[in-house]
């Protein structure tokens, strides 16, 4: 649909994914609270916001399926995560919803490891008390959970990420960054 739709000359191919940052992730709700002290009450747009407020947990559901299905012992797992900015190509990481994943993850008690070429890492652990890989291992993961469209991560195609994780490993792409067939799901 996507495609179809790309083919008008103005169209902006907005894609599910992680909704943050410091504007796009807090502005509904001013505009929600202006709405309804006007006596509006504005449900597509709360009907958005908890949709996004839940995007975390639903990417962590699909993960696990996935990895259940292949016999994966999720206990104990290891998971790397790319990419904690909130947008690709992009060091800021106000409001970035890729923690939730990592939060939602915690609860499965498996190993996260988070690789992001672009955030500070000493930034990363002050805000979020993230250590970031300095590059992660080949072979090591039981799932790869591409959250951030970097160009480093776009660049090194479906195989040089998978070469990231085990034989039998996951690799989920939050946000369309690889060609469909080179992943095993996404949004």
């Amino acid at each position: 649909m996507l495609e179809a739709a790309g083919t008008k000359w103005n169209f902006l191919p907005f894609r599910p994914g992680l909704v943050g940052g410091h504007c796009i992730s807090v502005d509904p709700y001013y505009l929600t609270h202006k709405a309804q002290e006007i006596g509006y009450n504005p449900e597509v747009i709360l009907a958005g916001r908890r949709i996004n407020d839940v995007m975390g947990a639903h990417v962590v559901d699909r993960v696990i399926k996935l990895m259940t299905q292949r016999r994966i012992h999720v206990v104990d797992s290891k998971i790397l995560i790319l990419g904690l900015a909130f947008k690709e190509n992009c060091p800021d990481l106000r409001n970035t919803r890729v923690v939730d994943i990592i939060e939602e993850l915690d609860g499965y008690h498996a190993t996260v490891d988070v690789y992001d070429p672009w955030v500070d890492a000493e930034e990363a652990k002050e805000e979020y008390g993230i250590d970031l890989l300095e590059s992660p291992a080949a072979g090591n993961y039981d799932a790869i959970i591409l959250a951030v469209g970097h160009k480093q991560f776009k660049d090194l195609g479906g195989n040089g990420v998978r070469a990231f994780g085990k034989e039998n490993s996951v690799l989920f792409d939050v946000k369309y960054t690889l060609p469909k067939d080179e992943v095993d799901a996404r949004l």
